[in-house]
């Protein structure tokens, strides 16, 4: 008898344990997942950011270059997106379609509507392989440009960093050119 109520408390304090540990993998697996949506909801407000300010400049304001020194706004929102696509890329193991320097270096975006049509795709690109990610994959290591090792998930912090900093520049060009930037859009 004394037996049989042993194994019964063990049992119960195994059952007991074992639910609290699905209970906790369960709310880990809630928390990671609410942290990828949030990650992809960051991206798409970027997007809309971005998209702002590529609609508030002109075909001049693209071609605008404050200094010798200096990209034009059209090179920074080019580069941009390459970093978007380049770092993105490495960030989610999903490949690129573009390479560094094609859309910086090209003349072909040097208009209002082909530029708005580049940045927004590099975009579309990082949103699409970022809904592609899940727990296990963010916490992969990777070697971004085969120097900085970091986990997936930083790496997309990382661009997501870049692109912020990038279309904060721009704000000077728009300025420069009597043009008000949009609103911040912080959430």
């Amino acid at each position: 008898m004394k037996k049989t109520k042993n194994l019964l408390i063990a049992f119960a304090i195994v059952a007991t344990v074992s639910t609290f540990l699905s209970f906790v993998d369960n709310e880990r697996k809630s928390e990671s997942s609410a942290k990828l949506d949030q990650m992809v909801a960051d991206w798409e407000r970027a997007k809309t950011y971005t998209k702002a300010y590529l609609d508030a400049s002109t075909d001049e304001v693209i071609n605008f270059k404050p200094t010798p020194e200096m990209r034009t706004f059209g090179q920074q929102m080019c580069h941009l997106a390459e970093a978007n696509y380049g770092i993105g890329s490495q960030a989610t193991g999903k490949a690129a379609p573009i390479t560094w320097g094609a859309l910086e270096k090209s003349d072909q975006y040097n208009t209002k509507a082909a530029l708005t049509k580049a940045v927004m795709d590099s975009y579309d690109f990082v949103i699409a392989a970022a809904k592609e990610m899940n727990e296990q994959k963010m916490t992969e290591k990777i070697k971004v440009f085969d120097k900085f090792e970091m986990s997936r998930e930083v790496g997309l912090t990382k661009t997501f960093e870049h692109q912020t900093h990038h279309r904060g520049q721009t704000t000077v060009y728009l300025r420069l050119k009597g043009i008000t930037p949009p609103n911040e859009m912080l959430f």
